[in-house]
């Protein structure tokens, strides 16, 4: 799966020159919570996040009549408030990478860029979508969690055996194990009922850490 297939495209942008005050209203009005900022020649130039517009903002106990409020968030402009340089990946960038981009650098959306030009924009709520789908999380079924060691064949034995009882893998994740197990397997299973899955995977010696209906 590459960043392309699940960006939104034409993201909304903002000018560097813009208020404060309109960035908070562009981002309501837009409900999003991350614009990128472009110069006037239409090049990105930055990124600036709600957050990043919010904490420019008084603090609703301050004294500062409203009219004094809109005057100062109209003097400070999106330029001063945006992150720069900005870090970006590819439509062909895999989502995997891009989720790495976001989780080392602790960012929660990312622009994309090709030959120059902004494409679009991937964002964690994206990725959340993801993580739904690979885990299977919206179709009933069995999940079992296994904990395995690294041996080659593992996977194989283990779709084999169950497909061999009629099951059907709905989705199957590896990461890694904890203590003397290499990895953990989780497995969304339909067409199998609970006691054959515990009877097949107990057959081949592995460890269930965990069996339930989902």
């Amino acid at each position: 799966m590459l960043v392309g297939e699940r960006m939104t495209r034409n993201p909304v942008t903002i000018l560097d020159t813009a208020s404060i005050d309109e960035g908070l209203h562009l981002m309501r009005e837009r409900r999003v919570r991350r614009l990128p900022v472009l110069d006037s020649r239409g090049q990105m130039i930055g990124i600036v996040s709600d957050k990043d517009l919010l904490h420019a903002a008084p603090s609703p106990a301050t004294s500062l009549s409203v009219h004094e409020l809109h005057y100062l968030l109209a003097r400070l402009t999106i330029k001063q408030m945006m992150s720069s340089p900005v870090i970006s990946v590819t439509s062909d960038t895999p989502i995997e990478e891009a989720a790495a981009v976001m989780a080392d650098h602790r960012i929660g959306g990312l622009p994309v860029v090709d030959d120059g030009a902004l494409v679009g924009i991937i964002t964690e709520t994206d990725i959340f979508k993801i993580l739904v789908e690979l885990l299977g999380a919206r179709r009933p079924g069995l999940r079992v969690t296994l904990a395995v060691h690294d041996a080659k064949g593992t996977l194989a034995a283990i779709t084999n055996a169950l497909a061999a009882q009629g099951a059907n893998v709905i989705s199957l994740v590896a990461y890694a194990g904890v203590g003397e197990f290499d990895s953990r397997i989780t497995i969304k299973l339909d067409q199998i009922d609970a006691e054959t899955v515990r009877r097949v995977l107990t057959d081949l010696k592995l460890n269930i850490v965990d069996l339930r209906g989902a």
